[in-house]
């Protein structure tokens, strides 16, 4: 079982940065495949980002493509999503996600997810 807590999100304008963090409970955290997604009211739950096991496989959403890094900690049983050059169409509930097997772009392929932390971008 692994427990997922999001923190770090808020209110930024345009142009501005965050940094989520995603904190994992259980002691085999450096065998998940960990994701980022978001949700925006009215929207389905779509991809972010996601990075494997060890932290050298990284993928992400055309979308956020060179404003946004994904990384991990394992050490810490972290993972974290820098946010740069942010957008208004960038707000939305931003949940993290583990799988137990290789990174997957698709929500219904993970095992355990965060609560979400709400990220807002005014113009």
């Amino acid at each position: 079982q692994v427990q997922l807590v999001e923190s770090g999100g808020g209110l930024v304008q345009a142009g501005g940065s965050l940094r989520l963090s995603c904190a994992a409970s259980g002691r085999t955290f450096s065998s998940y495949a960990m994701g980022w997604f978001r949700q925006a009211p009215g929207k389905e739950r779509e991809f972010v980002a996601t990075i494997n096991f060890s932290g050298r496989t990284t993928y992400y959403a055309d979308s956020v493509k060179g404003r946004f890094t994904i990384s991990r900690d394992n050490a810490k049983n972290t993972v974290y999503l820098q946010m740069n050059s942010l957008k208004p169409e960038d707000t939305a509930v931003y949940y993290c996600a583990a799988r137990r097997t290789t990174t997957s772009q698709t929500p219904a392929a993970y095992d355990y997810w965060g609560q979400g932390t709400q990220v807002t971008v005014s113009s």
